[in-house]
């Protein structure tokens, strides 16, 4: 690929946004390989959890808005800019539509889109020296990739709002305090910290975590009736795997359950 990197390891993907020497800023052909990889971890039974981070010092510094394929660009009229808008919105689709887990591992400054990519995922390890901010109303623009549905979700509509309006930048220790982030790590230690728990993760039933990964994305969209017969139906097709058998002998023999994916 052109502007990724793919590292594939006993079920974990490791995504590295590498275009360093722009802090990892988007260009048109990134976001397109980036809804290819999404696709690709969706399709690939053996791809169990996705990380996503950056190369070099920086996370995602955003949308490159020196390429024109980027983002909206004005030059070329509604018609156009929309066209290219479309392609980030798909991408923010498709890292939230996945069915396996995803984890970022926040390296410097996550801004704007490359903020919004970080909160799409799952989990969100941050190194000490990470920060965040919806840099957008300083360039003029509005949230995207999925940044005005993350955010009210993670921190609510006030605070989001402010993230939003005032374009602040937030340190990984005031983002994991606001619920922005799960766990503040070293900075030598991000990639091992999220590595580990990436492989705890692609240790357990995928099956199962996909239905649960599911139910939680739909709560805030149904009524707890809906939810529990969501909930109701999801368990009963665990009862048909091998995995949920697997865990049920483990338990009994004491020993540690081993999951297939079946």
């Amino acid at each position: 690929m052109e502007t990724l990197l793919v590292d594939r390891r006993d079920g974990v993907v490791t995504l590295t946004l590498n275009r360093p020497e722009k802090l990892n800023a988007v260009s048109g052909a990134m976001w397109r390989e980036l809804v290819e990889v999404f696709e690709e971890v969706e399709d690939q039974r053996d791809d169990r959890v996705l990380v996503i981070t950056g190369a070099g010092v920086g996370f995602c510094s955003g949308a490159d808005l020196t390429d024109g394929e980027a983002a909206g660009n004005p030059r070329g009229g509604a018609g156009s800019s929309l066209a290219q808008m479309r392609v980030v919105g798909r991408a923010a689709l498709r890292l939230h539509e996945l069915t396996k887990p995803t984890l970022a591992a926040v390296n410097g400054v996550a801004a704007g889109a490359g903020c919004n990519l970080a909160l799409g995922c799952d989990l969100i390890v941050a190194g000490e020296s990470a920060r965040f901010t919806e840099i957008f109303s300083q360039r003029g623009l509005n949230l995207d990739f999925g940044g005005s549905w993350l955010l009210p979700r993670l921190v609510g509509l006030h605070k989001a709002k402010e993230l939003a309006f005032l374009a602040e930048v937030v340190s990984a220790d005031d983002a994991a305090r606001i619920g922005l982030v799960n766990r503040v790590v070293p900075d030598d230690r991000l990639l091992g910290e999220t590595a580990s728990l990436a492989r705890r993760i692609a240790s357990l039933p995928p099956i199962q975590l996909s239905l649960t990964k599911k139910l939680l994305n739909q709560s805030f969209a149904v009524s707890m009736a809906e939810a529990v017969e969501f909930e109701d139906v999801a368990q009963t097709l665990n009862f048909q795997t091998r995995d949920t058998t697997e865990a049920m002998m483990a338990f009994v023999e004491k020993r540690a359950p081993r999951f297939t994916g079946e």
